[in-house]
């Protein structure tokens, strides 16, 4: 790899650089903030949708976990935060090995940092789009047994790719690296063919130079041939929500309705049988 990609751009927005801002972290610059304090003034919901996305993405992993998966390769992993993936599953199993990739050299430095003390996790500097490469690398290998199931995670990371990258491509690639007994998590932006939706698209297209909301039934279709779990594709906050405290707000309930930004991110798991 060569020096020049890890040189962070102080210059440009990073879509993990915002989405941590959004969540309330440090590791962000004048550039990504202006970025997200146009979605925290002008699209107020936007926080609520990186929380929510966050909380199913941990439910997910420690359902994953709890089934019997031991190893996890998490795509567009984004800046460290409290319940990583591999704090979530080392909790179920401290065995458990976690391989997080992301483009941003900014993860790659801060994840290093983070995880040096831990020799079930490593971080790899790549694109999502970047399958092969990603498959032979040797920290990959070193820590993820292909031989055995594995949890894949795309957590808020294929509506960053255009239908021209083909993130059907993307999913299928590791549906064939993957043994039988693995899973599949997504969760993606649903397209709410409203005004919130299309100025949400528009911004991060305008910003980043991508973004593809889609409709339940195109993120089904990213699954290809792997069996869903139930419920299917639903809101995130839905997908297998925890039951609060009696004097708690019922965030994530399937008893209350959901606000119109809770709807525009879904999630879903999907087994290789």
């Amino acid at each position: 790899m060569s020096d020049n990609a890890n040189v962070i751009d102080q210059s440009s927005p990073s879509i993990a650089r915002v989405y941590d801002y959004l969540l309330g972290g440090k590791d962000n610059y004048e550039v990504d903030r202006a970025v997200g304090d146009h979605f925290k003034l002008n699209l107020p919901g936007s926080v609520s949708i990186a929380f929510t996305n966050r909380q199913a993405l941990i439910r997910a992993v420690r359902e994953m976990a709890e089934a019997g998966l031991t190893q996890f390769l998490d795509f567009g992993s984004g800046l460290p935060t409290a319940d990583n993936v591999h704090q979530v599953a080392q909790r179920v199993n401290p065995e458990a090995r976690v391989a997080y990739i992301d483009n941003d050299p900014i993860v790659l430095a801060h994840g290093r940092a983070l995880l040096a003390t831990n020799d079930n996790t490593t971080v790899v500097q790549a694109d999502v789009r970047d399958s092969a490469g990603i498959r032979a690398h040797p920290e990959v290998n070193r820590l993820i047994d292909f031989d055995k199931p594995v949890g894949v995670i795309f957590s808020a990371i294929l509506h960053h790719l255009n239908d021209d990258e083909d993130p059907r491509a993307v999913v299928d690639y590791w549906t064939g690296q993957i043994a039988e007994g693995s899973s599949v998590f997504i969760s993606h932006f649903r397209s709410g063919h409203n005004a919130e939706t299309r100025e949400a698209e528009g911004k991060l297209q305008s910003t980043f130079g991508r973004g593809r909301w889609r409709t339940d039934e195109e993120i089904a279709a990213l699954f290809g041939d792997l069996r869903l779990q139930e419920p299917g594709v639903v809101a995130a906050a839905l997908w297998h929500p925890e039951e609060p405290a009696a004097d708690a707000p019922r965030i994530g309930s399937a008893e209350r309705e959901l606000t119109i930004w809770e709807e525009l991110i879904v999630a879903a798991i999907a087994d290789k049988r």
